[in-house]
C-alpha cells in the first residue's frame, strides 16, 4: 500500500507541481507565519509553546496551559483549528511534491530511495495528532486529560523528527541533483 502511495505520489509530482509547491511555501512562510508567529507570541506571553518545544512532558505542558491563560488558552485552540488546518498542507504538499520530483530524477523506478516521499506525510499526520492532543488539554484545562497530556510531547517530538529528516533529505537530493546538472553541463561543454 505504501508502495502504491508512493508511486501514485510520484507520478503526480511533475516539476510544475513541485514548483507550485514551493510558491506556495515561500507564499505562505512570508505572507501568513510572520502575523501568525505574533499573534502566539502574544497569546503565549512569557510561556513557551508546545508547537515549537522539541519535546515536553505532561507536566510541562499543563504549566504551559496555566501560563496561557484563559483568553490565551483560547487563542491557542483557535489558531490550531485555523492555521494549523492550513500550515501543515502547505509544507506537507511542499515536500511532497519536492521530494518525488527529484527523486524522479535521481533514481532508478524501483529504488527504495522513492519511499523517502512520504516521510512528510509522518510530519503532517502528527502535527495534527499534536494539535488535537494540545488543544483537548488546553480545553479542558485544569482538568487533566492523562492520554492527551502524555501523548502531546511524543506527537511533538515525532513530527519534528520527520520534519527535519524530510528537509535533510531534500537538501541531500538537491545537492545530488545540482552535482548531476554541473557534470553534465561539463559534459556538453567538451563536446
Amino acid at each position: 500500500m505504501l508502495a502504491k502511495l508512493s508511486a501514485y505520489i510520484l507520478r503526480v509530482s511533475t516539476g510544475w507541481i513541485a514548483l507550485l509547491g514551493l510558491v506556495i511555501f515561500i507564499v505562505f512562510s512570508i505572507t501568513v507565519l510572520p502575523s501568525q508567529s505574533a499573534q502566539a507570541e502574544q497569546s503565549a506571553g512569557e510561556t513557551s509553546t508546545p508547537d515549537l518545544s522539541f519535546y515536553y512532558s505532561a507536566e510541562e505542558l499543563y504549566s504551559m496551559a496555566e501560563g496561557y491563560g484563559t483568553e490565551g488558552r483560547s487563542a491557542y485552540i483557535r489558531a490550531r483549528f485555523t492555521f494549523d488546518l492550513v500550515w501543515p498542507l502547505v509544507y506537507g504538499f511542499f515536500l511532497l511534491t519536492s521530494l518525488s520530483w527529484l527523486t524522479g530524477k535521481l533514481y532508478c523506478q524501483d529504488s527504495r530511495w522513492h519511499l523517502a516521499n512520504l516521510l512528510p506525510l509522518a510530519g503532517v499526520l502528527f502535527d495534527y495528532l499534536e494539535n488535537i492532543s494540545t488543544s483537548i488539554v488546553m480545553l479542558r484545562y485544569p482538568g487533566e486529560i492523562w492520554l492527551a497530556a502524555n501523548l502531546a510531547g511524543f506527537f511533538t517530538m515525532v513530527k519534528w523528527i520527520s520534519l527535519a529528516i524530510s528537509f535533510m533529505i531534500l537538501a541531500i537530493f538537491l545537492i545530488q541533483a545540482l552535482i548531476r546538472g554541473l557534470k553534465k553541463a561539463g559534459r556538453s561543454d567538451r563536446i
